[in-house]
């Protein structure tokens, strides 16, 4: 059974997650940890767990959401998980931190490309990566069946979707995304976003304002 640990991180007010097993192994998902205390945030809650990170995965690449990559690649050697859309915006990322007033160095480490409709494991758990696009050119959302949650980054919120104005975003493709890749999901679904209190596809798909499910 997988268990989620929420932090809220950065001027963004973005989520972090841990996500682990019974095992102590943990995915720590889209790292937004930018300042030192929040830093031993994330890492109090490791070793206070006797959890072993190992996977680093981001949801997108867009600067809130991966602020701390480098650290947490560096302090537990882990390689950077991504969708192959998302290099372009992580190499970028550094030049909106300037527009931001927020410093950040590029990320050098190890990187991983995932491909939607593909798994990712943490020990013997599945997620499935959806590919969920428009907010950010490829974006994608983790899916666990076995425990019905999906961690959605900034396409799905509460009440809301992902904003689709910046470079590489569509509004069109974000709204088949939710319809095809969340939407299909169980309406019992927990969601977990980048932003803001969590939700259910269920929920959503009844009221949510920007775009609701097919009865």
């Amino acid at each position: 059974m997988l268990q989620i640990k929420q932090f809220t991180f950065n001027p963004f007010q973005e989520n972090t997650y841990i996500v682990y097993n019974g095992h102590q192994q943990a995915a720590i998902v889209d790292p937004g940890c930018s300042t030192e205390n929040e830093r031993k945030q994330l890492t109090a809650f490791i070793e206070k767990n006797d959890l072993k990170p190992v996977l680093l995965l981001n949801t997108h690449c867009h600067i809130d959401h991966v602020l701390g990559n480098a650290f947490v690649s560096e302090k537990w050697g882990l390689a950077l998980h991504i969708h192959p859309n998302e290099k372009f915006v992580l190499d970028h990322a550094p030049m909106f931190g300037e527009m931001y007033g927020i410093a950040m160095d590029a990320y050098t480490g190890p990187i991983v490309y995932l491909n939607e409709g593909s798994t990712i494991h943490i020990g013997g758990d599945v997620l499935d990566i959806l590919f969920t696009p428009g907010h950010s050119p490829g974006s994608v959302s983790f899916y666990s069946e076995n425990d019905g949650f999906v961690l959605s980054g900034d396409a799905l919120f509460s009440g809301s979707i992902g904003r689709t104005d910046l470079p590489g975003g569509n509004y069109d493709t974000l709204i088949e995304a939710i319809k095809t890749q969340l939407y299909s999901l169980p309406d019992a679904t927990k969601v977990y976003s980048g932003h803001g209190g969590g939700t259910s596809i269920g929920y959503e798909k009844r009221n949510n304002p920007f775009v609701q499910g097919e009865e």
